[in-house]
């Protein structure tokens, strides 16, 4: 068993009943990886990190009269 880390994409898989996470063949390559070679997995599910801190903006109007009101913001005419 190897003892080191090294960051991989993957992406998860129905398989019969299970699942499988799915690894691509560079990486197992690149990793000297072998099939049924037991690793640990860190899972780190990708977010939109701006949509958890800022949250999803509901604009009432048309782009356009939203748009006018920005203008109207940033030159102040």
């Amino acid at each position: 068993m190897y003892h080191y880390m090294v960051e991989v994409e993957g992406q998860l898989k129905k398989w019969g009943n299970s699942f499988a996470i799915r690894i691509s063949k560079n990486k197992v390559r690149e990793n000297k990886m072998k099939v049924n070679e037991k690793f640990k997995l860190i899972l780190i599910p990708e977010k939109n990190v701006l949509k958890e801190t800022f949250g999803t903006g509901k604009f009432r109007g048309s782009t356009e009269k939203l748009l006018k009101q920005v203008d109207k913001e940033l030159y102040n005419d």
